[in-house]
């Protein structure tokens, strides 16, 4: 089981310090190669300088003694073998180094010119096993102290893992408190700066949770209620009736109120059934729309609609052109339900006006109607709430608000300052909304 846990790679714990390690090897192994290449060049240099130095007293002692080269033999022998002239013409003339190996031992040889005519050179010839045994014997504790410090690094990676996830802890077992009756907001005064936005779209979304159940236990609360009441007018309106013997059109007139009471629950069913399909649009994809060309585009079908309700609908839009991303088919859903409504409200041969503009805090559409205006002290949004005296289900500006909440914008209805009727304002705010206009 230790091992399973040890190797989830959804562990945000273990990832990070396996990242940990795996970025600290690699710097130790390339400062490692940096450190032994430079100490290897440097003794080699050191070398180096003192074969040459060597063969420079050489060459100098040669010229001091005699000025005929030409009476020492090339194979002529110096100092054990070690030192010698020889003739190279397949040298540059220049101090050249050469490697080699011979009987298991290493040697670094210099050729260095004594005369380049004659292509005659100095050689003098050093054995560097020792040197190069040194290296390895460095190349060797390089290695173990990288051991020891990639062993100091997993202790201090699973110490500060553990550091850095405290806050990570902290937030899900508060979170892990939240239920349907304890929604709370979430103390993040105590948090990290870098959790602090985290933190605040969490209590964001419990507002939201917190009003969608408020709103889904006033809607059920209302289907109970609305379903029951006229069921229990049409039971009543039915045993009266078969109480005693009746004329046949009293029957009928019973059997219609009955079926024009059952359009109406089937109208309200089918709201209900729209909060289903509603719920489902939330997850929709969110695509570019062009918001002007949206609301012309649908514009045309309102238009239709007014002209058969003997009304009139105009058009502002401001400015030509306004690239969002959204979910359309709720912000359709949205307009559709302002603008029947004030084609509803709105008297005869008035006018609609559909406007649109945006600031520097985001973009409006306004729905503005000529009729009666409404009642501002009251939740207009609530399920199962009439004003006025037109007929409906009360669910038209409830599903408006839950598609406005869904897709981040935000609607509200207020009365118009100078004439009858009212204005209806879908917000689009930029933080919610990313844009190319």
């Amino acid at each position: 089981m230790l091992s399973k846990k040890i190797i989830n790679h959804k562990s945000i714990r273990n990832k990070f310090i396996l990242q940990l390690v795996i970025a600290s090897a690699v710097l130790i192994v390339i400062f490692s190669t940096i450190l032994f290449n430079y100490i290897k060049m440097s003794i080699y240099e050191d070398i180096s300088k003192g074969l040459k130095r060597d063969a420079k007293l050489f060459t100098q002692n040669i010229i001091f003694e005699t000025n005929q080269l030409e009476i020492y033999n090339p194979e002529q022998r110096f100092s054990n073998d070690k030192i010698e002239v020889v003739i190279r013409a397949d040298l540059p003339p220049k101090a050249t180094y050469v490697q080699f190996t011979k009987n298991k031992k290493h040697y670094l040889r210099l050729f260095y010119p004594l005369n380049i005519k004659n292509a005659t050179f100095v050689s003098i010839t050093k054995n560097v096993s020792n040197t190069d045994k040194l290296l390895n014997k460095i190349l060797k504790n390089i290695f173990t102290i990288n051991l020891i410090t990639m062993v100091f690094i997993i202790f201090y990676a699973l110490f500060l893992s553990q550091i850095l996830l405290n806050p990570i802890r902290s937030l899900s077992a508060r979170l892990s408190k939240i239920n349907e009756n304890f929604l709370t907001h979430i103390n993040i005064d105590d948090l990290p700066s870098e959790f602090m936005p985290l933190g605040i779209s969490i209590n964001k979304l419990i507002d939201r949770i917190k009003i969608f159940v408020k709103y889904q236990k006033e809607l059920f609360i209302g289907i109970a209620h609305e379903l029951k009441t006229p069921l229990a007018v049409m039971k009543t309106k039915n045993e009266v009736t078969l109480i005693k013997q009746r004329e046949p059109e009293k029957y009928i007139e019973a059997l219609k109120i009955d079926n024009k009471t059952i359009d109406q629950m089937n109208k309200m069913i089918s709201n209900i059934l729209e909060i289903g399909r509603q719920e489902g649009a939330q997850f929709e994809r969110p695509i570019s729309l062009d918001l002007i060309a949206f609301i012309k585009e649908h514009a045309n079908n309102f238009k239709l609609l007014a002209r058969h309700e003997k009304k009139d609908i105009i058009i502002e839009l401001s400015p030509q052109k306004y690239v969002i991303k959204t979910q359309s088919t709720l912000l359709l859903h949205i307009l559709q339900n302002f603008v029947q409504n004030a084609i509803k409200f709105t008297p005869e041969n008035k006018t609609i006006k559909i406007k649109t503009y945006n600031n520097d805090k985001g973009f409006y559409i306004e729905i503005i109607d000529e009729g009666p205006g409404i009642d501002e002290s009251k939740d207009l949004f609530a399920p199962f709430k009439r004003f006025g005296n037109k007929s409906g289900s009360g669910l038209g500006l409830f599903l408006a608000k839950n598609a406005a909440d869904a897709i981040g914008a935000t609607i509200s209805i207020k009365n118009r300052t100078n004439k009858m009727g009212s204005i209806a304002t879908i917000f689009l705010p930029f933080s919610n909304f990313s844009k190319n206009s």
